[in-house]
């Protein structure tokens, strides 16, 4: 590992490095944004990573998802990014876990034990879910991936608290959510989100949209922007490592 890391070093410096081996990162999904994500955690030296998700790997995920290639398609997903993972750094400590983060299995996941928690879940429930119990842990620093679908343009993904999110509809719906039901995230978080206003299913009927997994709406996404929303997250985590590293303060 020390000469995988050796640029790494050189720009960090050790400290810092050690300190990104020594964090425990916990992520939510693993497919267009997540996978991104995990990819760049592992490369950048994260000694432990959770990774969270149910799915399969499908050939819908081949356009956008790390994961997926002609020789993973069927496989469980996590076990197949575990795998990947491995490949790229077999020191690593990485914990796949083939299900879903919802209310009814939130208790399984004990976020208290890591460092980050980081969203990329579709799913607006488990999703409103996750936010309201991350955010209640004070040892756990979250980070949440808003919408990537629909978006085209690589030059307009931000990063921002929460609550100032602009053009984006999940980012919309989750506070109408908290607002109706008078539940909100007990501290700010920030999140990547995209600038760019959402961009119609210009193939919307094309012949393909009836073998898409069986979804009631599917929303096009395209690999570029779907890589930076996930090493955008990845590069926050780093970023706070560093930070507190080389302020002295406790990761």
């Amino acid at each position: 590992m020390a000469e995988m890391l050796s640029r790494e070093v050189r720009l960090l410096g050790k400290d810092s490095v050690e300190a990104i081996r020594r964090s425990r990162v916990l992520l939510f999904g693993v497919g267009g944004v997540g996978g991104w994500c995990a990819e760049s955690l592992v490369r950048s030296g994260i000694g432990h990573l959770t990774i969270v998700d149910c799915d399969h790997v499908s050939e819908t995920n081949r356009n956008r998802q790390v994961v997926a290639t002609s020789r993973t398609v069927g496989r469980v997903k996590v076990e197949a990014m575990k795998e990947r993972l491995l490949e790229l750094n077999p020191d690593a400590s990485i914990t796949a876990l083939d299900m879903a983060y919802s209310e009814e299995t939130a208790h399984e996941f004990h976020l208290e034990e890591y460092d980050y928690v980081i969203d990329a879940i579709d799913s607006l429930k488990d999703k409103l879910h996750l936010i309201l119990h991350a955010t209640g842990i004070p040892t756990v620093t979250f980070f949440s991936s808003m919408g990537a679908a629909l978006r085209t343009d690589p030059f307009k993904v931000r990063r921002t608290e929460f609550w100032k999110v602009k053009d984006d509809p999940l980012a919309a719906a989750l506070r109408h959510r908290m607002r109706h039901r008078k539940m909100f995230p007990a501290r700010k978080f920030m999140c990547v989100y995209s600038e760019e206003l959402p961009q119609p299913n210009r193939g919307a009927d094309d012949v393909f949209e009836e073998k898409i997994e069986g979804k009631a709406q599917i929303n096009g996404t395209i690999a570029h922007v779907v890589a930076i929303f996930g090493f955008s997250l990845a590069g926050m985590v780093i970023e706070d490592i560093v930070a507190k590293s080389v302020s002295g303060l406790p990761g």
